[in-house]
């Protein structure tokens, strides 16, 4: 069993049932979370919050704190990414999914700081993304607390064996299913 969760172009309760009606299991909301906060909410109430994934795409800036972005990371929405993963949580998200632009494709791993600070303050899955490019990476992610860790290119260009770093998490007791 994989979890299907899409993502992109959502902006309507209409666009999340349209998804879930073709056997999307998950929808990953961001902007749209950002320009209209009301969604998260609405969106949990009628279909659960097991379904609802906030994507929160983060950028730390001048002052050492992390703001969130918007438009694949392009726009600064000004929010303290802190206080909006408290939001979205408040409001009913059942995941966040927080991925790091200045750790992206950089494969020199994810940004712990961030991602401990925001996994420490909710009490729903936190998903690290941006930057894996070991296995070390990848069980650090989950000793800051994050309940899952998203890699990509590592895996597309065969640098890492998925039954390996499975091997490896739990050789470093880290629960994974082999």
């Amino acid at each position: 069993f994989i979890p299907l969760t899409v993502g992109g172009g959502i902006r309507k309760l209409e666009d999340i049932y349209a998804l879930l009606n073709v056997g999307c299991d998950k929808v990953s909301i961001n902007s749209s979370a950002v320009t209209n906060p009301d969604l998260i909410n609405e969106s949990a109430k009628r279909f659960g919050s097991q379904c609802i994934v906030v994507a929160i795409d983060v950028k730390r800036v001048a002052d050492g704190s992390y703001h969130v972005f918007v438009k694949g990371g392009r726009e600064d929405t000004g929010l303290d990414a802190v206080k909006w993963a408290k939001e979205v949580y408040d409001r009913g998200a059942g995941e966040i999914l927080l991925t790091s632009m200045d750790t992206d494709g950089a494969k020199t791993g994810f940004e712990l700081n961030i991602t401990k600070q925001i996994s420490d303050l909710v009490d729903i899955p936190v998903i690290a993304s941006g930057g894996a490019g070991s296995m070390a990476h990848i069980k650090e992610a989950f000793e800051h607390g994050a309940s899952a860790a998203l890699a990509a290119s590592i895996f597309h260009f065969k640098e890492i064996d998925i039954m390996d770093l499975k091997r490896y998490l739990r050789d470093n007791n880290i629960p994974v299913r082999i």
